[in-house]
């Protein structure tokens, strides 16, 4: 089995494991069901998939990986809906954040490979519009556009620290 691939599918295992069985526990809110802070590290898999995966089969991951989300946390699909969003607009956006020079063959996108400025801008787009089209979804309304605002950006600062101590514990070799 090819070493990106194996990388890839330790990371999918273990980062939906640590979504369902830690990060899950850790909610912050009020006792009628309103949690202000999800901290959402599995979308990491999507973003570090190798800049040149192909757009179908990212969008197929990023169903494979929110379904499961879902499955263990007993949504309908909520995590798999913003998954999809995101392996979709994935692309797009590496396109829009490249470097003059290019990027290298079957690269992932990491701090390391393209530095830290370029991965946080990266990971910041893509991380918030996941979590404000989950919250988005979820509400299934825009009349809570206030509480979905709130949830997406206290999620996004407790997600974007995860994110980033992620980037450097364990950072994917190539």
């Amino acid at each position: 089995m090819n070493s990106t691939i194996f990388a890839n599918l330790l990371r999918f295992i273990g980062l939906t494991l640590l979504q369902v069985l830690i990060l899950k526990r850790m909610t912050i809110g009020s006792s009628d069901g309103f949690n202000y802070l999800q901290i959402m590290l599995y979308p990491v898999f999507l973003l570090l998939l190798p800049i040149k995966t192909p757009h179908a089969l990212s969008v197929l991951l990023g169903f494979a990986i929110g379904i499961l989300v879902d499955i263990f946390y007993g949504s309908l699909g909520v995590h798999a809906a913003a998954s999809v969003l995101t392996g979709f607009v994935r692309p797009i956006v590496l396109s829009y954040l490249e470097p003059k020079a290019g990027y290298g063959t079957n690269i992932a996108p990491t701090k390391s490979k393209l530095g830290i400025a370029w991965f946080l801008r990266y990971s910041s787009l893509l991380i918030f519009l996941h979590l404000f089209f989950y919250f988005s979804v979820d509400a299934f309304t825009f009349v809570y556009i206030v509480d979905i605002l709130l949830k997406t950006i206290v999620s996004f600062i407790f997600t974007m620290v995860f994110v980033i101590v992620y980037q450097y514990l364990l950072e994917p070799k190539e």
